[in-house]
């Protein structure tokens, strides 16, 4: 089971004390001790959950929460209000600003941990169903629908931040013909063996690998140059015929290997998920043109 965080927001150390007390043992606490601190550990941390004080001097809990959820890496953290207020105007404005609860000084302990406990559980819950949702089952590398959210936000990142990102497509070769003659699951076990040589290649916390569909793959590496993507993919490459599945049916190599396609892409405004996809598309192509197990990578 995973650990949760919270991460607890209130100018009162006091408060932050007790709820530690209380909450403790039910997941991992970080605290802010204002709105603009709580900000920052938000889009540092990424908390499952933030317990935050409704009044706050300068920048109050209502402003925090119209930040949170009008920023795309924070929009989906649940918010819970601490508050002695209990004027119904002001929790209908939190429920209208997206919190999901409220919890109300002085703070009863039973009711904390039982509010608390109900939404950790519900959050768990819907961290395994997304997973389950973006997650191809066969391989255990993300699915294609995945894939289409993480490069449209990568995209947009690296346009932001004036970097490079690498997008890579990679193909078995001869794949259809290695089924027809080992049967189908073997071609499920090889399958599998690549998504896991991809998961060990690309280790960096936002290397993204996907399987496109039947037998090919996605891989993306934000932050990478032409010759650190070369390295990781032409690793790739290696890792795959070291792993020596046998191939008696390809017209290259007596085990399994792949073909890549890639791009670089650097100041791309324009560029959209498809357009990036067909661009390394082409590449993939090209490469299997050339003779297949190899990699060409283009910079856009």
């Amino acid at each position: 089971m995973f650990e949760q965080t919270i991460l607890i927001v209130d100018d009162e150390k006091s408060n932050r004390r007790i709820l530690k007390d209380l909450l403790q043992e039910q997941a991992k606490i970080i605290f802010a001790k204002n709105g603009h601190q709580a900000l920052e550990l938000a889009k540092k941390h990424r908390p499952d959950l933030i317990l935050m004080d409704v009044l706050m001097p300068e920048f109050s809990g209502f402003d925090v929460i119209d930040v949170l959820k009008n920023d795309n890496q924070t929009m989906n953290i649940a918010v819970i209000f601490i508050t002695g207020l209990t004027n119904s105007d002001d929790e209908a404005q939190g429920f209208s600003l997206g919190c999901c609860d409220y919890i109300y000084k002085p703070f009863k302990s039973n009711v904390v941990i039982a509010r608390v406990m109900m939404h950790l559980e519900l959050i768990r819950q819907r961290k395994i169903l997304n997973d389950i949702a973006h997650i191809d089952a066969l391989t255990g590398v993300s699915n294609r629908r995945k894939m289409d959210e993480v490069l449209k936000e990568e995209i947009a990142a690296n346009n932001r931040n004036k970097t490079t990102l690498v997008i890579a497509m990679l193909d078995i070769d001869f794949f259809k013909p290695f089924n027809d003659h080992y049967g189908h699951g073997a071609g499920d076990i090889a399958l599998r063996q690549v998504g896991d040589i991809l998961r060990e290649s690309c280790k960096r916390p936002r290397d993204f690998v996907a399987r496109y569909g039947g037998e090919e793959f996605v891989v993306v590496l934000p932050d990478s140059t032409l010759a650190g993507a070369s390295l990781v993919l032409q690793g790739i490459m290696t890792s795959i015929s070291e792993k020596q599945i046998s191939h008696q049916y390809s017209d290259v190599s007596s085990v399994l290997t792949v073909s890549i396609g890639a791009i670089v892409l650097a100041d791309c405004p324009n560029c959209t998920v498809d357009n990036v996809l067909e661009k390394a598309d082409q590449l993939l192509y090209q490469a299997k043109d050339n003779g297949r197990n190899q990699l060409l990578i283009n910079k856009d």
